[in-house]
């Protein structure tokens, strides 16, 4: 079992460390632009194995993507974070070049792989792939709501003191500050969140959630990279152990929650084929409006993205 991870930053890296650590597969691939800079990584990993005792292999390389060829999942990390000055569509402009040269690279070499975007703008950029990827859109979906989800159950097992892994959420739409949290779905043991924490404290961790991201890049002064390279070490387990895990994930609907032609986080099940199922839960009327405020938010960026395309 093969896994390249293209971008060998801080999320990059991460994400090949717990892969490694995890014997998630026998050989994982880190290629960046830089030279000298993945395959750096990729030593300073590999020298870990005798401390952490696991036999994954891990390798670097500088744009080389034969050395990628015949890989079952590929993670893509590329693209530049926000910069001052730059507006969202410049970002946007500069980060679409980026993820379309490296998508089209990683299907030459790896036609049968399934492709786990994390760039960000995430929904546009995922879509972005699936727009040159030229596969079905089962096997091209993108990273967010395993990590936003994750922040959420965080905020709620430190509110409760109680631990993480006894807490179960479901969190849908854009990768972003329209993110859509659901108490409804949101369970302690078993237990309706909404027994054990107040509708106004409830809320206050909401909106934590949806500005969680915001608040590392005010603490680092740059963006997250443990959390968000777990998380797509984690999603790149469900699918080499094709272990049928339900997450939720920026998935390409196509008539799912009424919605068409976008892609958005919603729960699935993932498994050996990518996205197996797009799983629709039955949203009251709050819900769905938080849902469609999402993703008319999400379909402007991707709006632009096709502005882009059209006039280049």
């Amino acid at each position: 079992m093969k896994v390249t991870v293209v971008g060998a930053g801080n999320v990059g890296a991460t994400c090949a460390d717990v892969l490694a650590t995890r014997e998630i597969a026998n050989e994982i691939v880190l290629l960046d632009i830089k030279e000298g800079f993945a395959e750096g990584k990729a030593l300073d990993i590999w020298q870990t194995a005798p401390i952490n005792l696991y036999d994954s292999r891990t390798v670097g390389c500088t744009n080389d993507y034969a050395r990628t060829a015949d890989s079952d999942v590929v993670v893509i990390t590329s693209g530049l974070p926000r910069k001052p000055g730059m507006s969202r569509d410049d970002l946007i402009a500069t980060n679409a070049g980026i993820v379309k040269t490296v998508t089209e690279n990683v299907v030459k070499h790896s036609p049968n792989a399934i492709i786990i975007v994390v760039s960000n703008p995430l929904d546009v950029m995922t879509y972005c792939a699936f727009l040159n990827a030229n596969m079905p859109s089962s096997r091209v979906f993108g990273m967010a709501g395993v990590l936003d989800t994750a922040r959420y159950r965080a905020f709620l097992a430190e509110e409760l003191n109680v631990s993480p892994k006894d807490i179960q959420a479901v969190l849908m739409g854009g990768h972003g500050d329209t993110m859509v949290p659901l108490p409804r779905y949101t369970t302690v043991a078993g237990i309706p969140v909404t027994e054990l924490i107040d509708e106004a404290r409830l809320n206050e961790i909401i909106e934590r959630t949806k500005f969680g991201g915001g608040e590392i890049v005010k603490l680092l002064g740059t963006s997250a990279w443990y959390a968000p390279g777990a998380a797509a070490a984690q999603m790149v387990e469900a699918v080499v152990r094709d272990q049928k895990r339900i997450f939720p994930v920026c998935a390409w609907l196509q008539g799912e929650y009424g919605m068409s032609d976008i892609y958005l986080g919603v729960p699935v099940v993932l498994g050996k084929n990518g996205i197996e199922k797009i799983i629709e839960l039955q949203l009251n009327e709050a819900e769905r409006a938080l849902l469609v405020d999402s993703a008319e938010a999400v379909k402007g960026v991707m709006d632009v993205l096709d502005n882009m395309n059209a006039n280049a």
